[in-house]
This record gives C-alpha cells, sequence and structure tokens, in this order.
C-alpha cells in the first residue's frame, strides 16, 4: 500500500514505507514527537541495546531506530511480516524478523530488550494489557515500554512492575511510557 509514512529521522529520513493493507500507521508528526521524549528517557543509545517492535505493522518504529541509532540491534515480530521485510529490503537494514504472535514470544524476547514498542491493533486493547503484564515479569529492571493505543480507551491499570514516565495524546493515538523496576 502506498502512503506517506516516512522515516523522520537519521541516516534514512524521508524514506518513504510500505504499509499493510487495512493499515492504521501512527502518523509522521505523533511519531516525531515520540522520538523526541525518547531523547529524555533513561536510555543509553551511546552503547548497543536492544529494541523489539513487537506488533511491527509497517516496521516504522523499528525502522526509525536503525535510522536514528547505530547501535541498535532491533527485533520485529507480526503475524506477517512481508511488509516489514520489504522496507527493510528498501533501506538494506539488518534486523532480525520474525512471524509470529508477539504475545508468544515474550519470554523469548523481552529478557533482552532495552526499548519495546507495542502498537497492537486498537480493537485489541486487552492485548496491550495482557503484552504489559507478561513482560512486566520478565523484563530486566531499566527495560523502557512504549505502547500506543486508541485515546477513547480509558488509561490502563498498569501493575506495580512499572513506573509511569510519560504520557501524551496525538489525536486518535495515545502513548504510555513505561520503566521496568
Amino acid at each position: 500500500m502506498k502512503s506517506n509514512l516516512q522515516i523522520i529521522s537519521g541516516k534514512y529520513r524521508g524514506k518513504k514505507l510500505f504499509l499493510p493493507d487495512k493499515a492504521r500507521p501512527t502518523q509522521n508528526l505523533a511519531r516525531g514527537a515520540l522520538f523526541n521524549m525518547i531523547l529524555d528517557l533513561p536510555l543509553d543509545t551511546t552503547k548497543p541495546f536492544v529494541v523489539w517492535d513487537a506488533f511491527a505493522g509497517s516496521g516504522a518504529f523499528g525502522l526509525e531506530c536503525i535510522s536514528r541509532y547505530d547501535n541498535a540491534k532491533v527485533i520485529f515480530t507480526d503475524i506477517e511480516t512481508d511488509v516489514v521485510k520489504k522496507n527493510l529490503d528498501s533501506i538494506k537494514a539488518n534486523a532480525k524478523l520474525e512471524k509470529v504472535d508477539a504475545l508468544s514470544v515474550i519470554k523469548t524476547y523481552g529478557p533482552e530488550c532495552d526499548l519495546v514498542f507495542i502498537d497492537p491493533p486498537y480493537s485489541m486493547f486487552g492485548v496491550g494489557l495482557l503484552f504489559v503484564k507478561k513482560l512486566g515479569k520478565i523484563a530486566k529492571s531499566g527495560t523502557i515500554l512504549i505502547w500506543e493505543y486508541e485515546s477513547t480507551q480509558p488509561k490502563p491499570k498498569i501493575d506495580d512492575k512499572w513506573i509511569i514516565l510519560k504520557e501524551k495524546t496525538y489525536g486518535r493515538a495515545s502513548f504510555i511510557i513505561l520503566v521496568n523496576k
């Protein structure tokens, strides 16, 4: 699917991204603001770090990390990966890509991640809650989780494994940024 979605900053700035059919991508403006917030988070991007784009869709979050941070090792998971692969190939990026339900690989990828993006379909708010709960049990201290959900949803009840660092809404998209205790 042709779109106006693009990489916002870094070495691949301006690169147009392909979208899966029926996608609801995070708009460039909201994604840009989110990455500006990341600058203030307790994440050392001067050393190698692991990013997991758990419900990848187009892969926009992980691709933005690849573009901005030379030290980022990025993992993409989704039940459909053709579009992420196409976007990775278009910038000749090397990353781990697995066609799988993100919930089923939390124990595999969760313990090694420093930064996790989750953006399940808006209709699957409960999947987001379940993911946050499961990841909280096995993530290392200091893991940062960024969850995008539909702004019409009630503020999620976050268990005591996480500390809320920031919350922001951009139109239809609400973001909650958490750090594991």
